[in-house]
């Protein structure tokens, strides 16, 4: 998965729920299942979230969404192995990135 996000300090709610094509009640779940996930609110009580805070839930989607953990799963595998998946995460999505720009340039020729 592929989250196009301007570069900003923090994002609402419906640019995350938007840039990850699912509602709104799931990043809150999310938020609320995962500590990893911790935005900042407002006056108001709406949640800011950093782009630490996207990344976090672009790795919970890639292990929930796209490797089929389960919710307590992905729990425990953040828990015992967090900076082993952020960096397979990390190589990962350079890996995607790199095969779409190879694709792009192979339709051009």
């Amino acid at each position: 998965m592929k989250v196009d996000l301007p570069e900003k300090l923090y994002y609402n709610i419906g640019e995350v729920a938007d840039a990850f094509e699912v509602n709104t009640s799931l990043i809150r779940f999310w938020e609320k299942e995962f500590d990893i996930i911790k935005p900042k609110k407002n006056a108001k009580g709406n949640r800011k979230f950093t782009p630490r805070d996207v990344q976090n839930f672009e790795l919970i989607y890639h292990l929930v969404k796209e490797r089929g953990f389960t919710l307590d799963g992905a729990k425990q595998h953040l828990k015992e192995h967090q900076s082993e998946t952020l960096s397979k995460f990390e190589m990962i999505r350079k890996l995607k990135h790199i095969k779409s720009e190879l694709q792009h340039l192979k339709s051009k020729l």
